[in-house]
């Protein structure tokens, strides 16, 4: 794991397709946890190349300070796909949270890097209201886990609560949360750094209509954090499908990792490659400047804390 952006590679490269995977709010590519492996194995054909990248303040990159405004994120990551050999090659995002936020202010900027993206559990202006982008029943426990209130021991555990509506009651939650702690404890997310990520997530704004490039959503239909109307409202406004897991909480590819990576694979490995330059002329990436669910699928027409 000392690639950048945290690559996983398996024994055949060839052509393979290029997915990127995005996490939330203080959260890192260790938090995957394993859905990697689920992912690798739904895809139709050869397994994709997957890379895990950390947004600054966050994982390996915890002693950066973090971006206040969505839109600043997308350029690291952009970075870091260069740096993994991978600039001109087209992107499928699968972004959960504010990742998503992040995936979709990256899509709008440079549609023709992304094939697709698969939106997991997001809310974005103007298509919600506050207190259903962060459910109020959570105010007490995030704020008090992000201003770094808790113990890593007593953060994690209320993380987990807000956060799985499966896992969090499995008997393998104990050993989660030791693994989530230790983390933690290893590359602590300042307090200063989880808070311009909040603030990053509360203003930021996504197009009226959807980035020219094909996008699915996934909900957990139990989403004690962010109101799954959220998800629902932008689906509607944006005419893109949603596929909704009926009991999994917020951290989807935790509560039920499989049906994520069926859903995913199933929509991403089916879209064409967008027509991307080659990589010696996309100088903004080398500048130095910088249990199983039941789909439940809303109608779409031709053509997310």
């Amino acid at each position: 794991m000392d690639r950048p952006g945290h690559e996983h590679e398996f024994p055949s490269r060839g052509d393979r397709p290029v997915c990127v995977l995005l996490r939330g709010l203080s959260r890192d590519a260790r938090h995957w946890d394993g859905f990697d492996r689920h992912l690798s194995r739904a895809w139709p054909g050869a397994a994709p190349r997957l890379l895990m990248p950390d947004l600054p303040g966050n994982g390996r990159a915890h002693l950066l300070t973090s971006a206040s405004r969505i839109e600043a994120m997308v350029e690291p990551l952009r970075e870091q796909v260069a740096e993994a050999g991978l600039a001109g090659r087209p992107l499928h995002l699968l972004a959960m949270s504010m990742g998503a936020m992040v995936a979709i202010a990256w899509a709008q900027a440079h549609p023709r890097e992304i094939a697709g993206l698969v939106l997991v559990n997001t809310s974005v202006r103007p298509f919600s209201r506050f207190w259903q982008r962060l459910q109020p029943r959570a105010w007490p426990a995030l704020l008090a886990s992000q201003a770094g209130l808790l113990p890593p021991a007593e953060q994690e555990a209320a993380i987990l609560a807000l956060t799985s509506r499966i896992a969090a009651d499995s008997p393998g939650a104990k050993a989660l949360l030791a693994r989530w702690t230790d983390w933690q404890e290893a590359w602590p997310v300042r307090r200063s750094n989880a808070l311009r990520q909040l603030l990053a997530a509360a203003r930021f704004r996504a197009p009226d209509q959807a980035p020219p490039v094909p996008v699915l959503l996934l909900a957990g239909a139990g989403d004690r954090l962010v109101d799954p109307v959220c998800s629902r409202s932008l689906a509607s406004a944006w005419r893109v499908p949603l596929h909704e897991h009926p009991q999994a909480g917020h951290d989807l590819p935790l509560d039920d990792p499989a049906w994520v990576a069926a859903e995913a694979a199933a929509f991403l490995a089916r879209q064409p490659s967008p027509a991307v330059a080659p990589a010696a002329a996309q100088s903004p990436l080398t500048a130095a400047t910088p249990v199983p669910g039941k789909s439940v699928k809303t109608p779409s027409t031709p053509s997310f804390m």
